[in-house]
C-alpha cells in the first residue's frame, strides 16, 4: 500500500482516484472546488480544498510522506507547472504530471516532473492499434519499439503447436501465456495447442508483430 497526493480532481483525476481506492491505496485528495471535493470523498482516504500553487498550504501537507504526487489538473496549465515545481522543490519523491501536448510535457519534465502521462495520446494509440487489427484485442507500451499484446488465435493457427508455428525463431516474437475463459496459463511449451477460444499474450518489437499479424 502507498501513500499517493493526487492534485486536480477533474475527471481523469476522479478516475485515478477510484482505481486507487480499488487497490487499496491510501489517497489525499486536493483541489480548489469544493464540489469536486465533497464528491470524491467517498472513494479516498482524505480530502482537502486548497489552492496547490500556494506553498505555504503545499508544505503544509508534508509532502516528503507521500510515495506518489500526482498532479492531473487539465485545464490550466500554468498551475500545473506551478504545482509540479513546488512539489518538487519541498521534496516530493515521485512526481508525475497530466500533460495534454508534447509542448507540456517538456516544460513539465524540465521543471520538476519524474514522469508526465498524456492519458488522451496513450489512448488514442490504444484504439489505433487496438480497432486497426483483426487479431489484437489488447496492447501494453513497453518502449519506442516493444509491447505485449494480447492477440486472438489466427485460423490458421488453430489446431497447431506452439512449436510449429514456431514465431520466435520466424519473428523474434514470444508466447508468454495462453489465455482461456479468464484463466491465464503462463505454462507454455512447444506442445502447447492452440485452438479457437483462447487469447494469446506475446512480447515483441512492434515491427515483426505487424509482419506476423499482418496488422
Amino acid at each position: 500500500m502507498k501513500s499517493i497526493l493526487l492534485i486536480g480532481i477533474n475527471n481523469f483525476g476522479t478516475m485515478i482516484a477510484k482505481q486507487l481506492y480499488n487497490l487499496g491505496h491510501q489517497v489525499l485528495a486536493v483541489d480548489r472546488d469544493e464540489a469536486r471535493i465533497n464528491a470524491v470523498l467517498p472513494i479516498v482516504t482524505s480530502a482537502q480544498i486548497g489552492d496547490s500553487t500556494n506553498e505555504t498550504f503545499l508544505r503544509s501537507l508534508g509532502i516528503n510522506n507521500f510515495d506518489v504526487c500526482i498532479v492531473t489538473i487539465g485545464s490550466d496549465f500554468q498551475s500545473s507547472l506551478e504545482t509540479t515545481s513546488l512539489l518538487k522543490e519541498l521534496g516530493g519523491k515521485l512526481v508525475v504530471s497530466r500533460a495534454d501536448r508534447e509542448v507540456q510535457a517538456k516544460f513539465l519534465l524540465r521543471n520538476g516532473a519524474d514522469e508526465v502521462i498524456m492519458p488522451e495520446k496513450q489512448i488514442a494509440e490504444w484504439a489505433a492499434i487496438r480497432y486497426a487489427s483483426e487479431h489484437i484485442l489488447d496492447y501494453i507500451r513497453l518502449d519506442d519499439e516493444h509491447a505485449i499484446y494480447e492477440v486472438s488465435v489466427p485460423q490458421e493457427w488453430i489446431g497447431k503447436s506452439v512449436g510449429q508455428i514456431d514465431i520466435r525463431k520466424r519473428y523474434g516474437i514470444n508466447i508468454m501465456a495462453v489465455k482461456q475463459r479468464e484463466t491465464i496459463n503462463l505454462s507454455v511449451t512447444p506442445e502447447t495447442i492452440l485452438n479457437r477460444n483462447m487469447t494469446i499474450l506475446v512480447l515483441g518489437e512492434r515491427k515483426a508483430m505487424q509482419k506476423c499479424f499482418k496488422r
